[in-house]
C-alpha cells in the first residue's frame, strides 16, 4: 500500500459482516427514494455519525436518519426490511485510519459495514420520516425501543466500539456514515429495501445484519436501492458544516 503525506485526529470509522443479498431473477424491483438525493448523490452532513470539521478534520455528526420511501411490493408482500451498508470500509490497515501524515489509498482491502438494520416493517408502511429512527448521535448506542415502523437490529458500531470504553455499547437502528478522513475513496452507502413473503423474520433479541440477511434468504419477493455517497476527506469533496 502506498502511504502519502497528509494530516489530523483519531475517531471511529467502519468495518464488518457478510455480503448483502441479491434477489433471484424472478424477484421484482422496488423503487426506492432517499430524501431528495439522486442515486449516487452526496449525502448531507446531518445524516452522518462523524462529519468533517475545520480545524480538527472531524467532529460528532447530527446522526439523523434521512427520509426513505419505496414502492408497493408485489402480491404476497407481508413485510419489508431496510438494510444500509457501506461497501468501502477498510478491512485492513485500520490502525492507519484517521492518522496524521498517512492516506488510506484505493488499494486497501475493503469490506461491508452495516449502518441500519430494520426488519418486520408492516406491509402498510412504505416510508420512514427523517429523524424517525435516529434524531441524534447517542454515545453507547440507541436502545431497541419499540417502533411502529419495524424492529431494530444492531448495526456495526456495536462491533467497532467494543474496545473503546468511551463509546462501546449496543447500537440499534440507524447510525450514519463515519468514513476515515484520510481515505482516498468516497464511500458508497446502499439504502436497500426488501419486500418479504413473511410477516416476521422471528429473529432473536440483539440480532444483527448477518442474522437478518440469513433469515431473509428464500423470502425476498422484490428489492430496490438508492446509493448515497459520503466522504470526510476535503480533497474528495467533503465540506465542513458551518
Amino acid at each position: 500500500m502506498k502511504l502519502l503525506k497528509t494530516a489530523a485526529i483519531v475517531m471511529l470509522a467502519a468495518g464488518a459482516c457478510g455480503a448483502p443479498l441479491t434477489t433471484s431473477a424472478a424477484a421484482r424491483a422496488l423503487k426506492v427514494k432517499v430524501d431528495a438525493i439522486k442515486n449516487r448523490g452526496m449525502l448531507a452532513n446531518k445524516y452522518a455519525f462523524c462529519a468533517p470539521a475545520a480545524p480538527g478534520h472531524t467532529t460528532a455528526g447530527q446522526d439523523i436518519n434521512p427520509s426513505i420511501s419505496w414502492s408497493k411490493g408485489p402480491r404476497g408482500t407481508k413485510s419489508y426490511a431496510i438494510i444500509l451498508y457501506d461497501t468501502k470500509s477498510p478491512a485492513e490497515h485500520r490502525d492507519m485510519m484517521n492518522k496524521e501524515a498517512v492516506t488510506l489509498t484505493a488499494d486497501v482491502k475493503r469490506h461491508d459495514f452495516y449502518h441500519w438494520v430494520l426488519v418486520d416493517i408492516p406491509p402498510t408502511v412504505r416510508s420512514i420520516k427523517q429523524g424517525a429512527d435516529s434524531n441524534a448521535r447517542v454515545v453507547h448506542g440507541k436502545p431497541a425501543s419499540p417502533s411502529a415502523a419495524g424492529t431494530k437490529g444492531l448495526n456495526d458500531y456495536t462491533k467497532i466500539t467494543a474496545g473503546n470504553d468511551a463509546m462501546k455499547g449496543q447500537y440499534y437502528g440507524y447510525d450514519g456514515p463515519c468514513p476515515p478522513w484520510n481515505d482516498d475513496l468516497v464511500h458508497d452507502y446502499h439504502f436497500t429495501v426488501y419486500a418479504l413473503s413473511v410477516k416476521s423474520l422471528d429473529l432473536p433479541k440483539d440480532f444483527d445484519a448477518a442474522a437478518a440477511l440469513a433469515a431473509m434468504k428464500g423470502k425476498i419477493l422484490a428489492q430496490g436501492e438508492v446509493v448515497g455517497l459520503y466522504t470526510q476527506n476535503p480533497a474528495k469533496g467533503a465540506k465542513p458544516t458551518k
